[in-house]
C-alpha cells in the first residue's frame, strides 16, 4: 500500500467520470461493480478475465478519482471495493433506524409463513428460538458479543457476493436482548 493509496479523497470526487478517461478494463470494473456490489482485485480478475495486477491498478484509480471506495470488511489481506455511496443529507436516528428495521424484520417474517410452502424442499423449514434468561447488564453484553462472534464469518457475503457459497440464499438473523421489565398493571398491585 503506497501513501497515495492512504490519502484516497474524502470529501466530493475531484473529477467527474467524464474526465478520467474512459478505459476497457475500468469500465469492466464498474460494471462488474454495479452488478455485484463488492469485489477485490482477485475476485475482478477470475470474473473478467485480466490479471489481479491490473484491475488493482485501475480500482485504485477508480478510487482516486472518487467513482469507488472500499468496502466495510473484517481486515485480512483482502480489499474489497465497491461503488461510491452518496452521502446523506440528513442521517436517520438510531430510533428512526430501529423502528424502521423491526418494522421490516416483521413484514420479512410475514412474507415467509405467506410463501413457506413455494420455497424449495430444504429450505422449507426455519429456525426459531426464544429465551428467557436471568442475566446481569454485563452478561447480557457478553451474550451479545457471543452472537455477534458466532456470525462474523459470514458478514462479508453481504457486501461480496463473489464470496457467497453455490446455493447460499439471504437468511434474516434476528435477535433482540432486552431486559422484562415490569408492567405497569403489575406494580398497582403491590404495596
Amino acid at each position: 500500500m503506497t501513501e497515495e493509496d492512504v490519502n484516497l479523497p474524502a470529501g466530493p470526487p475531484p473529477k467527474t467520470r467524464q474526465e478520467l478517461r474512459e478505459h476497457q478494463v475500468r469500465t469492466a470494473l464498474l460494471d462488474l461493480l454495479a452488478e455485484v456490489g463488492a469485489v477485490t482485485a482477485t475476485e475482478a480478475a477470475g470474473r473478467l478475465g485480466y490479471s489481479s495486477g491490473l484491475c488493482s491498478f485501475h480500482l485504485r484509480q477508480l478510487a482516486r478519482h472518487g467513482h469507488i471506495e472500499e468496502a466495510p470488511h473484517s481486515g485480512g489481506r483482502a480489499r474489497p471495493w465497491r461503488l461510491r455511496r452518496p452521502a446523506q443529507a440528513s442521517e436517520p436516528s438510531t430510533e428512526d433506524f430501529g423502528d424502521l428495521a423491526r418494522g421490516l424484520e416483521d413484514e420479512s417474517w410475514q412474507h415467509w409463513l405467506l410463501q413457506r410452502d413455494q420455497a424449495p424442499s430444504e429450505w422449507r423449514r426455519d429456525e426459531a428460538f426464544s429465551a428467557v434468561a436471568y442475566l446481569t447488564p454485563e452478561e447480557m453484553s457478553r451474550v451479545a458479543a457471543v452472537i455477534r462472534g458466532a456470525l462474523a464469518p459470514y458478514q462479508d457475503r453481504d457486501q461480496r457476493p463473489l464470496a457467497r457459497p453455490e446455493g447460499a440464499l439471504p437468511v434474516a438473523l434476528i435477535t433482540r436482548l432486552f431486559p422484562l421489565l415490569p408492567h405497569p398493571a403489575d406494580d398497582a398491585g403491590e404495596g
